[in-house]
């Protein structure tokens, strides 16, 4: 699903244009990015949670020159579903 099958929807579901639709979903995607670039982790009950992991410093290898390469450490963004939403999408989607 794209995000301008997400608009689509709920701007159907709510009788909303989907301009502001947009900026609403717009708006909420800029709050997390914005929480987690200042360090602070977001929490959606019944969701999940959006949370900076640290990565550890690494060697690496450049495939290319065939040199070992330093990783170093740095911080990524993760989202881990809430544990309703994991049950329910287990539940609910077969295994292929």
């Amino acid at each position: 699903m794209t995000k301008a099958e997400i608009v689509n929807n709920i701007s159907s579901k709510l009788g909303l244009e989907k301009s502001d639709t947009q900026r609403v979903v717009e708006s909420f995607m800029d709050e997390v990015i914005k929480s987690l670039e200042s360090g602070e982790n977001v929490y959606l009950r019944g969701f999940g949670s959006f949370t900076i992991k640290t990565r550890a410093e690494k060697t690496g290898r450049n495939i290319t020159k065939g040199t070992s390469i330093i990783i170093p450490a740095h911080n990524v963004p993760a989202f881990k579903p809430a544990k309703s939403f994991v049950d329910s999408v287990k539940e609910k989607v077969a295994v292929k």
